[in-house]
């Protein structure tokens, strides 16, 4: 892949370890298999909230991706999918009558 510019690798990339080791992370296999989803979901909440706008470099846009894959994956070396609550099905709230609930409504789930 090194002869590929970012944009042609980031589309040839599909695992969370295919991630890592483009970005030169250096991870534990056993913390990615439980949560490469987490993982990758995390990364681009981080993007999203954290890297706008996008350099237009690749130098530098390549930096911004290894900074919070990095991030991403110590998320889950110092902690888990439970308590991270990255999807929101692990994020509860209280119910008026009481209990909790991780009711996710269908145009949440479908927003990007």
């Amino acid at each position: 892949m090194d002869d590929l510019s970012l944009d042609e690798a980031l589309d040839e990339l599909v695992s969370a370890e295919d991630f890592l080791d483009y970005f030169g992370v250096p991870y534990r296999p056993e913390v990615v298999q439980v949560n490469r989803l987490h993982i990758l979901q995390r990364f681009h909440d981080y993007l999203n909230r954290h890297a706008r706008p996008m350099p237009t470099d690749e130098a530098a846009r390549r930096a911004v991706y290894r900074q919070w894959l990095g991030q991403a994956y110590e998320d889950f070396v110092h902690s888990n999918a439970l308590t991270e609550k990255v999807f929101a099905v692990f994020q509860n709230v209280p119910k008026a009558g009481g209990g909790m609930s991780s009711f996710v409504p269908l145009d949440k789930v479908f927003r990007s």
